[in-house]
């Protein structure tokens, strides 16, 4: 027995020297690089490629069959003289005995100078989609003979065969170094490419994490787009479960072109990635995010792979600088008050697909408001916007654009010219000539609407705010609900209670048309009309609880152009109010005193009049508001007026008079003692001015007074008739006299 498994071991060691012998006669005597246009050949007959060797093949056989390919490209059989990839070197070999058991096992995969041009032409066809497939004039063979109708297909044989099992892979490593993928789209001009891709990983096995590192500079020129990218993590592949994992994945790098207008933005995200496709889910864990300033927390997660995906998960973003962020990135935020958009954070779950988004559960801080509620992009191609959100307190002021240039300089000119006005007024207590009538526009020709973006809006937008600010008025419990679509925006209700009263509109905007049209609803209900007009910046000429119902259209793109096509109505009600250093009385004083032939003893200033119930009716037209029975309730006195209001240079023209009711207590000045023979009579007055004057544009209206004259006149000369003719003369006669003189 000794001697038969010495001779077996002989044989065996013999055989292996010759297997040996017969790899390295065949390694050294056999050279492939003879047989290159057979191998071309082969290229063509079965992979339907044209296949280009212009450097040597090296190779070895046993125990790896070891092959490296210098100077090679690849291109299709429609176009074989344009590659779509070529490379310096590959070089790769494989375990011969374990191919016999449908095993790969390869040492390094080593791949040098990588270059895939990957091109669509302008009739929208990509060379890609040529690959493996015979130009059109060679696709057929005369010769060939379709199958007989009953004939079965040549392999129907091999249909019942045993599906083949997948091949097992193994490899040491891969390397690729300095491979080059490009992308032109002659329809667009746009173009991709992703240069000095370094691509390196540790032994590749199934269900075993893989070590992997990829480097890359990413660019686009349409437009023009720079990235500098590093992926670092461990793969892992699970073949028979179709489940592929990326573990400790982390992806970093810088973004320059541009779009960030000469600056850069560095980013970084990292986290745990899964594609499970047997369940068609794929999920993000762990996730962290940064760009700049910006720092996010979250989970993601997709199912429905194989239909429409759906993403569900949750984010969470680090309280950082908005604005300086927009400007890390070269963009710019709308002009506002400084500080604005320097403290943001959001807390939020999401959903989306790949039409829609929509943020749930939110909690959206945005500098000294809270916001919480939903926000959702129902369809990106639309725009459609849905949001419901509940905020604390909200400053909309602060995020408003400054005033342009020339509406501020409008505003300065307009400004000094009412404080000339006012001071003239002040200083001669009503005794300099009438203001004259303003003839400056007071609005600006600004475009006020972005008629484009609002026609292309849809929104339906619930809003509610504990306090919000706008145009500096303090509304509590404010509500919004307003909804747009087609260029049709409807403001459905926006109320709240402003001091110590409440307001409530309803309105259209359309902007269907070249021309926008505006139509508003508004009711305001015991409203202090001093503190609206203090917001403005504005000195209020009147105080009181002001109550009023309008209803109102305007067209236009601007503020000039809605004000001068103003139409509707509106009523009014101010009740316990004073008119501010306007001093009535003594219009009225200064009346009497006329009539008495007195002088006044002084000339008071600044006195105001309060009153109890002021209110009228306008009608508007054009932009000019007529005012037929504005009505003033005074203690002893009433006062009666008509005219205009004309909006578009914010001016007045009314006719008023007071008329005394009985109250004959004593008059601030010993010449205007009222008396019974003044009760009953009115008092002529005029104003006229800028609007914001007040009463304290009024000035005794002389023409009239004459009139008031007149009367009094008429009424002494029918007491001395009466006194003088007593009962002696006939009564007809007395009365025709009376009316003589009355006239």
């Amino acid at each position: 027995m000794k001697a038969f498994g010495k001779i077996l071991g002989l044989v065996l060691l013999g055989l292996l020297l010759i297997i040996v012998a017969l790899g390295f006669a065949l390694t050294h005597l056999f050279d492939p690089n003879d047989y290159k246009d057979e191998i071309r050949q082969i290229a063509r007959d079965k992979a339907h490629i044209e296949l280009t060797l212009n450097g040597d093949i090296g190779w070895s056989l046993f125990p790896w069959l070891g092959l490296e390919l210098h100077d090679a490209s690849v291109a299709t059989m429609v176009k074989p003289t344009e590659p779509y990839a070529d490379l310096q070197m590959l070089g790769l070999s494989v375990r011969v005995l374990p191919l016999l058991r449908r095993e790969v096992q390869m040492s390094d995969v080593r791949v040098e100078g990588l270059n895939l041009r990957l091109n669509r032409d302008k009739d929208g066809h990509g060379n890609w989609e040529d690959i493996g497939k015979l130009p059109a004039t060679a696709g057929t063979d005369a010769t060939s003979t379709p199958p007989a109708a009953n004939e079965p297909p040549s392999d129907a044989s091999g249909a019942a065969e045993k599906a083949p099992q997948p091949i097992r892979l193994d490899i040491d490593s891969l390397t690729v170094n300095n491979a080059r993928v490009e992308y032109t789209d002659e329809r667009t001009g746009k173009s991709f490419s992703a240069e000095s891709i370094q691509l390196s990983t540790g032994a590749v096995h199934d269900s075993v994490n893989i070590p992997l590192k990829l480097t890359a500079f990413l660019s686009a020129n349409q437009p023009a787009l720079r990235v500098r990218t590093e992926l670092n993590g461990e793969l892992r592949i699970a073949r028979a479960l179709q489940r592929y994992q990326f573990e400790d994945m982390k992806l970093s790098g810088e973004v320059t072109g541009d779009p960030l207008q000469g600056k850069s933005m560095t980013f970084s995200a990292q986290g745990q990635l899964v594609l499970d496709k047997a369940a068609n889910v794929a999920e993000w864990t762990g996730i962290k995010i940064s760009a700049n300033q910006l720092r996010a927390l979250g989970e993601l997660k997709v199912n429905d792979l194989d239909k429409t995906p759906q993403v569900s998960g949750g984010i969470s973003i680090a309280q950082f600088d908005l604005a300086k962020f927009v400007d890390s990135i070269g963009q710019k935020l709308p002009a506002m008050a400084e500080g604005s958009l320097s403290k943001v954070e959001l807390v939020s779950r999401l959903a989306a697909t790949p039409t829609s988004l929509a943020l749930d559960n939110l909690n959206l801080k945005v500098d000294d408001s809270t916001f919480s509620g939903r926000i959702a992009v129902e369809d990106f191609a639309k725009q459609s916007l849905r949001a419901v959100l509940k905020a604390d307190t909200f400053n909309v002021d602060r995020y408003l654009p400054p005033k342009s240039a020339e509406a501020n300089s409008a505003t300065q000119v307009r400004q000094a010219e009412v404080a000339s006005t006012e001071a003239d007024a002040m200083a001669g207590a009503g005794s300099t000539p009438l203001p004259p009538a303003p003839t400056k526009d007071a609005w600006s020709n600004e475009r006020l609407l972005p008629v484009e973006r609002l026609s292309k809006l849809d929104v339906d937008a619930d809003l509610t705010f504990g306090q919000l600010t706008l145009q500096k008025l303090p509304i509590h419990n404010a509500a919004l609900k307003a909804t747009g679509q087609g260029g049709l925006l409807t403001l459905a209700n926006l109320r709240g209670d402003l001091y110590e009263g409440n307001f409530e509109s309803t309105g259209t905007l359309d902007v269907r048309q070249a021309v926008p049209t505006l139509n508003l609803q508004t009711k305001i209900s015991r409203v202090p009309a001093e503190k609206i007009l203090e917001s403005q910046g504005k000195n209020p000429p009147v105080k009181g609880l002001v109550t009023l119902n309008s209803s109102l259209t305007g067209n236009g793109n601007s503020q000039k152009a809605l004000i001068e096509t103003l139409n509707g109505n509106t009523s009014f009600v101010i009740n316990n109010g004073v008119l501010l250093n306007a001093n009535l009385e003594q219009q009225l004083c200064k009346g009497i005193a006329t009539l008495n032939r007195k002088n006044l003893s002084g000339e008071p200033r600044g006195k105001d009049t309060p009153f109890q119930e002021l209110k009228g009716n306008l009608t508007l037209r054009n932009g000019v508001a007529s005012n037929p029975d504005l009505k003033v309730r005074i203690p002893g006195m009433t006062v009666n007026g008509n005219g205009d209001i004309d909006l578009r240079v914010l001016g007045m023209d009314y006719r008023v008079g007071i008329i005394v009711e009985g109250d004959t207590s004593a008059m601030p000045d010993p010449a205007c003692q009222v008396g019974d023979k003044f009760v009953g009579i009115e008092w002529p007055l005029r104003c006229r001015g800028p609007l914001e004057l007040g009463a304290k544009a009024c000035r005794l209206d002389n023409e009239r007074m004459s009139q008031v004259a007149a009367k009094l006149a008429g009424e002494r000369i029918s007491e001395k008739i009466d006194e003088k003719l007593g009962d002696k003369v006939n009564p007809q006669l007395k009365d025709a006299l009376k009316g003589l003189f009355k006239r």
